[in-house]
């Protein structure tokens, strides 16, 4: 966990919570390997009879991002082995300390087993070690984490060589605030899942969309937190926020905040990088968490810059509101506040009746659509 915070930047509690996420897939993944049976299926033949069998692909790649070196080498190396996969893994460049850590680890458990330890490869590099598993033959599975960009470029390469990919790209997530929300729950979850690593995440809220109904009480209590964000050495406790990863993605955080406040954003709270000569942060990676009120409309929305800003907008209805988490490429996760079921999936919840569950309206539609064909059919 401190590796993490020393290497990635993120706050200790947060390293600390990552390297408990790869024990629990392992026991997740212990559990599961029960869990994989073959069908057995009727033959049209007599006296015959069809058997599915799952079989192990072999060696599997792993890339892994920055961000959550270990949580990602974890979804990927758990379910590989438990499925009777080798690895050969690589970690991003500025990860290697806290890899090669968590390397030996998966060594000696495997050795404490009587197994041994090239089951797991590990790899340290830059680009040409990933192109060298992307395009290796004899690697029939690679796991990409990282930008669409490069997971666009690593899909095209596996693909060409008719191998599979797993990839896990960027993500431009919404959180929605409904007009029968708790407004203070609603709050506190988005404020973590804004700033938390920075705004470094995949899953990061980047784009946040209240009802009418709350948008000026959010929009106080949010800038009011915000401001109150105690910014510093990820080592010590009480800070939320530690620093971006490189000095490139300093430079991208004021970029993009000019080109919204160009395109006629609005900064609430935040907007500056501390810079390299500021006494009150340990370097030169550190920049305010800001929240920059847009419309819709704004095309820098629909961009992923992978720093914690903030979008803030306004909507009036639900329909509306899923327009808007729709209308951009990226995808991944998407958040609803509110008090009521019916506002998690209005569609499918339209027809619900007093007392009748999501599994029962299921059914009855079902049949009811069944009746009205059968209907349908006597007639003609």
């Amino acid at each position: 966990g401190e590796l993490l915070a020393l290497e990635v930047g993120k706050i200790f509690p947060e390293g600390k919570g990552e390297v408990q996420e790869y024990v629990d897939v392992c026991d997740y993944a212990t559990g599961l390997s029960r869990q994989l049976p073959g069908q057995v299926l009727p033959s049209e033949r007599p006296e015959h009879f069809m058997m599915e069998q799952w079989h192990p692909l072999g060696a599997v790649g792993i890339i892994c991002a920055f961000n959550f070196p270990i949580a990602v080498l974890g979804w990927n190396s758990a379910i590989g082995m438990i499925t009777g996969n080798t690895q050969i893994w690589k970690c991003a460049p500025t990860t290697t300390l806290s890899s090669i850590a968590t390397q030996k680890i998966i060594v000696d458990v495997l050795n404490r087993n009587n197994l041994p330890g090239g089951i797991a490869t590990f790899t340290a590099g830059g680009k040409d070690i990933g192109e060298s598993i992307v395009d290796n033959t004899s690697i029939p599975l690679v796991s990409f984490t990282g930008s669409c960009a490069a997971g666009r470029e690593v899909n095209m390469k596996v693909a060409s060589r008719f191998g599979k990919s797993l990839l896990e790209l960027g993500g431009n997530n919404a959180v929605f605030v409904h007009d029968d929300a708790d407004v203070e729950v609603a709050i506190r979850g988005t404020l973590f899942g804004a700033v938390g690593t920075c705004g470094q995440r995949c899953t990061t809220c980047r784009r946040l969309y209240v009802h009418d109904k709350h948008y000026d009480a959010v929009k106080e209590r949010l800038a009011a937190l915000y401001s109150k964000l105690k910014i510093g050495n990820p080592l010590e406790a009480g800070v939320l926020v530690g620093p971006l990863h490189t000095l490139e993605s300093v430079k991208k955080f004021e970029t993009t905040v000019a080109t919204a406040v160009a395109q006629g954003g609005k900064v609430i709270v935040g907007g500056k990088a501390f810079g390299a000569n500021d006494s009150s942060v340990p370097g030169p990676n550190y920049v305010q968490p800001t929240i920059i009120e847009v419309t819709p409309q704004t095309p820098i929305v629909k961009e992923e810059a992978f720093v914690p800003i903030l979008y803030l907008m306004k909507y009036s209805s639900m329909e509306e509101a899923i327009a808007y988490n729709n209308d951009v490429e990226q995808g991944l996760s998407s958040a609803i506040f509110t008090n009521h079921i019916r506002n998690i999936n209005p569609v499918s919840y339209t027809h619900l009746r007093a007392h009748e569950t999501p599994e029962h309206l299921v059914c009855r539609l079902l049949l009811e659509k069944k009746k009205k064909k059968k209907i349908k059919n006597n007639k003609i």
